[in-house]
């Protein structure tokens, strides 16, 4: 059965590879583009009015509201919310280090308060729906018990506090039949450095791949946990 999706950060890597994804599956997909993208607009051409796209800053809240209103004109109900926008900061400095409290700031707005201000305003259309399902993709840097960095402090902090942001979530939706999953896309060949990691162990079209059959396996399943895994349902430690 066909599922009305949203995702952020749909512009490229892994979010323009998952709005591929659910369209090839057959659903409807609302992809928030940030900046200027040929992938989302060459999606649009191949999948017409499945696929509606929309300006999209998490970081700001009146942006969000007017992605809401978009969607909720063209849809009564949302059973999918993927929130994927996300920056990386500095991955350098250490405790003996020159840190930019600022900068954390922003990576802090956009990764944990961006996928927050995503949940809550989405909330009415998902709890309209049967799915009812968050998925933050998150990280494995954001795993306090696993934790072996000496740096990164701006995404590894924002990324332990979607993961606690998550769980509250869930908490609160969990009586009303909805569910958050946390998510780790894998090490990834995207752009979050500022140039492709080509190091990195998959293709954002494998990792799409996989976040969206963990997605689709939860929606199967009477499990009502808020859990912590990867992109091929592997648990995680919180």
């Amino acid at each position: 059965m066909s599922k009305a999706i949203v995702v952020t950060g749909a512009d490229r890597g892994v979010g323009l590879a998952l709005t591929a994804e659910w369209l090839r599956g057959g659903h409807q997909v609302f992809a928030g583009q940030y900046s200027e993208s040929s992938g989302l607009q060459e999606l649009q051409q191949e999948f017409g009015d499945r696929l509606t796209i929309f300006p999209l800053d998490v970081s700001n809240e009146a942006s969000v509201k007017q992605a809401y209103d978009v969607v909720a004109s063209l849809t009564d109900k949302l059973d999918v919310l993927i929130n994927n926008a996300a920056i990386l900061g500095d991955i350098r400095n250490t405790i003996l280090d020159e840190l930019q409290y600022e900068e954390m700031l922003n990576v802090f707005n956009v990764n944990a308060l961006g996928s927050l201000r995503m949940s809550q305003a989405f909330t009415p259309l998902l709890l309209q729906s049967d799915s009812k399902l968050i998925a933050n993709i998150s990280s494995e840097a954001g795993s306090i018990a696993d934790c072996w960095r000496d740096a990164w402090y701006a995404y590894c902090m924002s990324k332990a506090a979607v993961n606690m942001q998550s769980k509250l979530i869930h908490n609160g939706l969990k009586p009303h039949g909805g569910r958050v999953l946390v998510i780790h896309p894998g090490w990834v060949k995207t752009h979050m450095q500022g140039k492709l990691d080509e190091a990195a162990e998959l293709t954002p079209a494998q990792s799409a791949a996989g976040i969206t059959n963990v997605i689709l396996t939860a929606l199967t399943t009477d499990v009502m946990e808020c859990e912590y895994v990867d992109y091929e349902g592997r648990k995680l430690n919180w």
